[in-house]
């Protein structure tokens, strides 16, 4: 299969490296000492982002999003991989695609204004003591009435503390199993709803992990998002794609960015009169650091395209 880009692609990528290297990077050194991104500086991104139509890429353009197949998609998420994760998450929107399985009101509520950028929103699938079995969750939506009362908690929920509302999976039948798992929509300062302490990650200055508790949270039928039973399924096919793109692209593009800088310092650091990339052995690690990570963008290309063919089990072979 020949996975050459075309030319839409190559202006994709010189526009994004172009964004990256300009308006992104130089930020990455205050938001590492700060551990922050201030908001003036967080509504500046995404203004450019959206002046570059590269904000919500993912999305389709009948819902304001850029409509990219999801080999561009993957090919967009490496070279955003090049910066830090927080400054990705205020460039690219982290729009989910599991709100396209929205009701109407949903879609016109939480989807739309989330494209815009006038709403931002996290899925919350982990939990204390299900991570990456996201069947094993014990969080619970019990009926009542025309609605639900939801009991439970999360954690590491990233961008938690910046959220406007959550996609939250519960267990709605606990005799069914896979098949008893519910997902929901959740405002933000709903009554018995809480936004625990913030959990650090090694390498993710200015982002958030939070921890969330669910006390006896009241949910309308409104909530709902899909049909009953198929959170896990929505869950799954959202996690597949997320680490597809937030982890597999970004880090060929990151892997891709340290290359450049090893090389630039190869280039500039001088010992016994030479650059110290004369020297045999520096260059034997880089030409062995450079054959791997060519390699590497074969992957996430690959499944992409498989993806864009039909073949949704690319995804969920990632989760």
């Amino acid at each position: 299969m020949d996975f050459s880009p075309t030319e839409e692609q190559r202006l994709l990528v010189a526009t994004i490296r172009s964004f990256v290297e300009t308006e992104l990077r130089p930020l990455e050194a205050q938001v590492e000492e700060t551990g922050h991104l201030a908001d003036e500086l967080a509504a500046k991104i995404r203004a450019k982002s959206q002046s570059l139509g590269l904000y919500a890429v993912n999305i389709p353009t009948e819902y304001g999003g850029g409509g990219l197949p999801v080999l561009d998609w993957m090919i967009a998420e490496e070279q955003f991989g090049r910066t830090s994760d927080i400054l990705i998450r205020r460039a690219f929107g982290n729009v989910y695609e599991i709100l396209l399985e929205g009701t109407d009101a949903q879609i016109e509520t939480y989807l739309l204004p989330a494209v815009r950028g006038a709403r931002t929103f996290s899925v919350a699938f982990t939990e204390p003591a299900a991570g990456s079995d996201a069947a094993a969750i014990t969080t619970r939506a019990v009926r009542k009435g025309d609605g639900w009362v939801l009991n439970g908690a999360k954690h590491f929920i990233s961008d938690g503390l910046y959220s406007d509302f959550f996609i939250v999976t519960a267990v709605t039948d606990p005799d069914a199993g896979a098949h008893g798992i519910s997902t929901f929509i959740l405002d933000k300062g709903r009554p018995g709803f809480s936004v625990g302490r913030d959990q650090p990650m090694m390498g993710l200055r200015g982002t958030s992990h939070v921890e969330m508790r669910f006390e006896n949270v009241e949910l309308d039928e409104g909530c709902l998002l899909g049909q009953e039973g198929q959170g896990l399924k929505l869950a799954l096919a959202t996690l597949g794609r997320v680490r597809l793109a937030q982890v597999a692209a970004r880090a060929v593009g990151k892997a891709s960015m340290i290359l450049d800088d090893c090389l630039d310092h190869a280039r500039n650091r001088r010992q016994f009169g030479s650059a110290i990339g004369e020297f045999q052995l520096i260059q034997q690690m880089l030409a062995d650091s450079a054959m791997e990570i060519n390699a590497l963008p074969a992957g996430p290309v690959a499944d992409g395209s498989r993806i864009d063919a039909g073949d949704e089990g690319a995804a969920r072979s990632r989760c």
